[in-house]
């Protein structure tokens, strides 16, 4: 039988056992169920990309305009005399051949009824001389009149004839000059301010005496071209002077719808306009912007082409139509103009902030389905403002990163934080 001692010493021994394995198994099963520890996920740049498109693309010429009227004419008075009447509104509309205003006619009315007079009086004094070179044709057949008093009669008559002729030409005159007092619109378009009033004495000089308003009459003017027309003078009536005049006119008659904008080029463009308008044959299209808000205004064709390229600028003017049907154009209104030069149907446009530039030339990066971006040289066609047409590199439906791509090298993996748009390349 074992002392008490022993078995108390035992069953320590045991109880130690037994903790010991608990703590070993506590430990193991610590091990065998650690869970493992995530790995990071890796980096992603964050970036700005595109969609590449397809859509038609026009290369155009930027430049500085001025509106100016289609014709602008200058009207003078044909006829002098009193001006009795004005029969037009400031700023209105008028028609061609409307009746802008009138010249005291009685003047003229006069001349015309003394040259009808003197006509008629020589036509009867011709109507006598022949009937005479009748009677003396016959009588010297009979020994009645002698050779030279025929011939008399016949220089009679030709005398008379030539006069005849003469007044004819002078009531031709006269009837023009009493028509010059009816001063009418030479063109469709819109009046200006008024530079001399009813019951001033204006010339067919351009000259104007008892000036009532004189601010309106010494208002500057500056036409393109004149309607002071020319009529013959008279000695029976009233004269009027013939040729255009740097005199005080009645007003001035803008054409403006349509209206024209000038503007120039650079001789090196001028090449491209003449190569894409086939020698200005045909009509290139051309857009009208406000310079304030950029806001196109009205849309037009080029027109004209000068003859010359200015020596001093080296540049070409150019003169561009437009129909100005809602009147936003306006003389002297300056426009930015933009001038379509060439259309490239279902061309490849990208964002110009899309391409970089590196030693071996231009490229962009390309993401790709697992969002890693690859270097992939492009080469283009042209640029516009902030787009770009791709010859070749990339095609519709490719992603490039536009923004961020100073950090990025070939394979870099990116997060695409916005898509932006290239815009509208064609307008």
């Amino acid at each position: 039988m074992n002392p008490p001692e022993s078995r108390s010493r035992r069953r320590i021994h045991i109880v130690l056992a037994g903790v010991v394995a608990l703590v070993v198994l506590l430990l193991a099963w610590l091990v065998l169920h650690k869970k493992p520890v995530k790995k990071a996920p890796p980096h992603q740049i964050p970036v700005t990309a595109v969609k590449v498109v397809s859509q038609d693309f026009q290369t155009d010429i930027a430049a500085l305009g001025a509106a100016q009227a289609w014709t602008s004419d200058m009207v003078f008075a044909q006829a002098s005399g009193k001006l009795i009447h004005v029969n037009f509104t400031e700023g209105s509309e008028v028609k061609a051949g409307q009746l802008l205003a009138e010249v005291d006619p009685r003047p003229y009315q006069a001349a015309v009824a003394q040259a009808d007079g003197t006509l008629k009086r020589d036509e009867a004094n011709l109507a006598g001389a022949r009937r005479d070179l009748d009677r003396f044709q016959h009588l010297q057949g009979e020994g009645g009149v002698s050779r030279q008093q025929f011939e008399d009669q016949q220089a009679t008559v030709g005398e008379d004839e030539g006069t005849v002729e003469l007044d004819r030409g002078s009531l031709a005159a006269a009837k023009i000059n009493l028509e010059f007092c009816r001063i009418v619109a030479p063109v469709s378009g819109r009046t200006g301010v008024r530079l001399v009033d009813p019951g001033n004495i204006v010339s067919a000089s351009g000259s104007v005496s008892s000036v009532v308003n004189t601010s309106s009459a010494t208002s500057a003017a500056s036409p393109s071209s004149s309607t002071g027309g020319s009529s013959s003078s008279s000695s029976t009536g009233p004269s009027s002077s013939s040729g255009s005049s740097s005199g005080t006119g009645i007003v001035v008659v803008n054409q403006i719808q349509p209206i024209a904008i000038t503007f120039t080029v650079p001789q090196g463009e001028f090449q491209r306009l003449v190569e894409a308008s086939d020698g200005f044959k045909k009509p290139l299209p051309v857009q009208a912007l406000s310079q304030e808000t950029g806001a196109i205004l009205d849309s037009g064709e080029l027109r004209i082409a000068d003859n010359r390229v200015d020596q001093n600028t080296g540049s070409v003017e150019l003169k561009a139509r437009f129909p100005n049907a809602s009147t936003r154009l306006w003389p002297g209104q300056f426009v930015n103009v933009r001038l379509g030069v060439r259309r490239l149907p279902n061309a490849t446009v990208i964002p110009l902030a899309a391409v970089n530039r590196g030693p071996n030339g231009q490229y962009v990066f390309v993401v790709g389905p697992n969002n890693k971006v690859a270097m992939r040289a492009v080469t283009l066609a042209t640029t516009q403002g902030q787009v770009a047409v791709v010859k070749s590199g990339v095609k519709a439906g490719d992603v490039v990163v536009v923004d961020g791509q100073m950090v990025l090298n070939n394979g870099s993996l990116v997060r695409v934080t916005h898509m932006t748009s290239t815009g509208n390349a064609a307008p």
